[in-house]
């Protein structure tokens, strides 16, 4: 077992890298920026976003990959991960399909299945909730090969689905998503932690990519 923000050997022999070692946010910065916004900081060996400022995301982009991730929210805890995302359009919502965080007990969008913790945000609900207490760490991986998408949390896979797919196409148009043509076509882009105006911590931030 790795030390918290470490790689094993054999995770490095597997191709994975960290974008956190527990000090540095230099793999990150703010959507349509150079920097990191002041409200997102290091602490206690977590990324956290406290007071604002919008998302970050990598610098580098991403086609295939997995991504191993820890988080924790306070409050109504209102977070998300996206992928694949462009900085071509004025939010980050626009191009990225989102693996929702929440506190699923208190926020609204726990209400409905489609935007509870796990979810393809808005379109595909998880087939549990696997949410650990709020305050306590939870793990998320999630799968991105080409057109198809996995979302994992704590060890089970709770969303499965095939981007460009009629089902995909589908949702889409039934939903705020089609009024942004370029939303979750681009086979390569950028990861993003979405500020959402809520406390979550992240940790533990892994990715290996895919050929």
């Amino acid at each position: 077992m790795a030390d918290t923000n470490t790689l094993t050997a054999d995770e490095q022999a597997a191709g994975w890298r960290l974008l956190f070692d527990g000090t540095s946010m230099d793999p990150w910065r703010g959507f349509q920026r150079d920097d990191v916004p002041e409200g997102w900081r290091v602490e206690e060996g977590t990324i956290h976003r406290g007071d604002g400022g919008g998302d970050i995301l990598t610098r580098k982009p991403f086609g295939d990959f997995e991504l191993s991730i820890e988080w924790k929210v306070a409050g109504p805890g209102n977070s998300g991960i996206m992928f694949r995302v462009s900085e071509d359009a004025d939010a980050t919502y626009m191009t990225g399909p989102e693996y929702q965080i929440l506190n699923n007990a208190v926020h609204p969008d726990g209400r409905n299945p489609l935007t509870t913790a796990g979810s393809n945000y808005a379109l595909h609900a998880p087939t549990k909730d696997m949410t650990k207490p709020v305050g306590e760490w939870n793990h998320t991986l999630i799968k991105v090969q080409g057109p198809h998408v996995e979302h994992w949390m704590n060890g089970e896979r709770i969303v499965e689905y095939e981007l460009w797919s009629d089902e995909w196409e589908s949702r889409v148009a039934d939903s705020k998503f089609a009024q942004w043509p370029g939303y979750g076509r681009n086979k390569v882009g950028y990861i993003v932690l979405q500020d959402h105006g809520d406390p979550v911590w992240y940790r533990n931030i892994k990715i290996r990519k895919l050929d």
